[in-house]
């Protein structure tokens, strides 16, 4: 068997491959060297000198870095791969102009517009959960009942960021209607100020939650609406808190929150009523019903 043209091959095509996997493997590991302390150095210098930083923005800065280094490190390491790949196979005579033309990177306004990272509570694709993993293809979210759920980044219309920043407690509690509603508002205001100037709470609260106004007048109750700020995806803490504290509060001081009412009428002496007309009953020329006044007379 005469073997020159697989020797004359591998003198050739197998050198380059050879080549192609060397540069490949060192870019893999160039990326895992460089690119996290990169895009930690130019984070900071964006936000000022570490030394100048505080505390939070040091937070910050370390997991928008964390997230933004997974984010170039894994597309880069997709891209080495796929141009190795296509590199290697244009070497062994195979066309790759349709795999190249055919090759769509769904999700990669999502990383270069940073709309979330890891770490982050979103909604999308009508899923919503803390985002555990991003990538080109795909984002992978853990919902409140622990069920991972793998969203292709292709399907995403609309993402709605819970956690960028800063969070909102948004909060209504419902009082009676003959509740006094400057005590009920102050009782409100003085349980959200206890809570800020308690160490733990002080820490998570950037915004003191106070009554915002009078939202609603409802069937059962009149609404008020609570607001305040949270570090980021503490919001739910902090109001499950609230809730306690205000209904422990309101029982002290007497006020009601209430629950629906219904009023049931009998017969048509409700609508009549409202006509302005006088039951049968009471007609002229017609027995009433006893009541406590005509059986005493009698």
């Amino acid at each position: 068997m005469d073997w020159t043209p697989v020797l004359d091959w591998l003198a050739s095509r197998g050198v380059r491959i050879l080549i192609i996997l060397l540069v490949s493997i060192a870019l893999y590991f160039a990326l895992q060297r460089l690119v996290p302390p990169a895009v930690r150095h130019s984070m900071i210098m964006r936000h000022g000198m570490k030394k100048r930083m505080r505390k939070k923005d040091e937070e910050e800065v370390d997991k928008r870095a964390k997230t933004v280094s997974r984010i170039f490190v894994g597309t880069g390491t997709v891209l080495i791969l796929v141009a190795a790949i296509f590199m290697i196979l244009s070497e062994v005579g195979i066309n790759i102009t349709p795999l190249i033309a055919g090759l769509g990177i769904a999700g990669i306004f999502i990383l270069l517009e940073n709309q979330y990272r890891v770490g982050d509570v979103v909604q999308i694709a009508n899923i919503a959960g803390i985002v555990e993993e991003i990538n080109l293809r795909r984002t992978i979210l853990r919902d409140l009942d622990g069920i991972v759920h793998f969203v292709p980044n292709g399907e995403i219309k609309v993402a709605s960021n819970f956690t960028r920043e800063w969070s909102r407690v948004n909060w209504n509690v419902s009082v009676a209607y003959d509740t006094d509603l400057d005590h009920a508002i102050a009782g409100i205001n003085k349980v959200g100020e206890g809570m800020a100037e308690e160490p733990y709470w002080k820490s998570i609260i950037t915004e003191t939650p106070q009554a915002f106004r009078v939202d609603n007048l409802g069937d059962s109750g009149i609404d008020i609406k609570i607001l305040g700020v949270t570090k980021p995806i503490r919001q739910w803490e902090v109001m499950g808190e609230l809730r306690k504290r205000i209904k422990k509060a309101f029982d002290e001081e007497g006020i009601e929150i209430p629950w629906p009412h219904t009023k049931v009428y009998f017969g048509d002496v409700a609508p009549q009523m409202s006509l302005g007309k006088v039951p049968p009953a009471a007609a002229p020329g017609k027995a009433q019903p006893p009541t406590p006044e005509n059986e005493a007379g009698e």
